[in-house]
Order: structure tokens, then sequence, then C-alpha cells
């Protein structure tokens, strides 16, 4: 792999805060998952389950890059907590199409974040995680458009 200490900094960095990301949405989902209500509650409390399901598998392949890289992964909640750029949500008592539209925009702030790291990953010459990156962002791609056409 090509690529300069500075480019490879940078993308060890992104996959980081990536992580912290996509740990900080799997516990929001899960969440939305333990406390939704309404007459959606089943469809919405098995899709949210799914789609927690699929976002935590997706930290183990991201920290597997990070170390696949010579890096070490984030290692506590505290660690999570200040990268991320998913915003905390402690209310209970959220109406699910309110719970629906934040993992929307969660979801569609997490492809930017994908799109992020991907460039990082070109510019340090990582074509593995580049490549990977591409999956991933396709799977939040899913997610959106579920969501989204929930909230029509």
């Amino acid at each position: 792999m090509t690529r300069t200490d500075n480019s490879h900094a940078a993308l060890v960095a992104s996959l980081n805060a990536l992580l912290a990301d996509c740990f900080a949405l799997y516990l929001k989902t899960k969440s939305f998952h333990w406390h939704v209500a309404g007459p959606q509650f089943r469809d919405l409390h098995l899709l949210f389950d799914e789609q927690a399901t699929e976002i935590f598998a997706l930290t183990d392949l991201i920290a597997e890059r990070v170390r696949k890289n010579g890096a070490d992964t984030l290692t506590s909640i505290g660690a999570i907590g200040r990268p991320t750029r998913i915003a905390d949500q402690d209310a209970t008592t959220q109406g699910a199409a309110a719970m629906t539209a934040e993992l929307k925009a969660d979801n569609e702030a997490l492809i930017a974040a994908l799109r992020e790291t991907k460039a990082a990953a070109g510019a340090a010459g990582d074509n593995a995680t580049d490549g990977a990156i591409d999956d991933w962002t396709d799977q939040a791609e899913q997610r959106v458009w579920f969501l989204g056409q929930l909230l029509k």
C-alpha cells in the first residue's frame, strides 16, 4: 500500500470516527427499538431491531480495517463519545414518526461520513477499505430508503 504518514493518519482517524458514529447510531436505533409505541409498533420494532443488528455488525468490520492499518481502535464509551457526529437522544417518549425521521437523518449523516472515509482511503492508497465502503454505503442507503418510505 502506497501512502504518506499524513494520509495514513487521516484514514485511521476517519475510520475511528466512523466507528464511533456506528456505535452511536447502533445504540440510538436499539433504544428506539425498545421505546417505539403506537399503531406501527410491531413493524417499527422489528425494523429498528433489524437495522440495529446490521449497524452493529458493521462496527467489527470498521474496527478490523483500523487494525489492518496498524492502528488502535476505540476502547471505551468515552472514546466513542468524543468523535461521533451522531447526536444523543435520551427522550424515550418520542413518537414513531419522530424516531423514524431522526434515524433517517442520522443514516444520511453516516453516508456523508462514509464518503469522507472513502476519500481518505483513496488518498492513503487503501484499496480494500475503499472497496468495502461501497457495500457499507449501500447498506446505509437502503436504511435511508426504508425509513423514508415510512415517512410518506
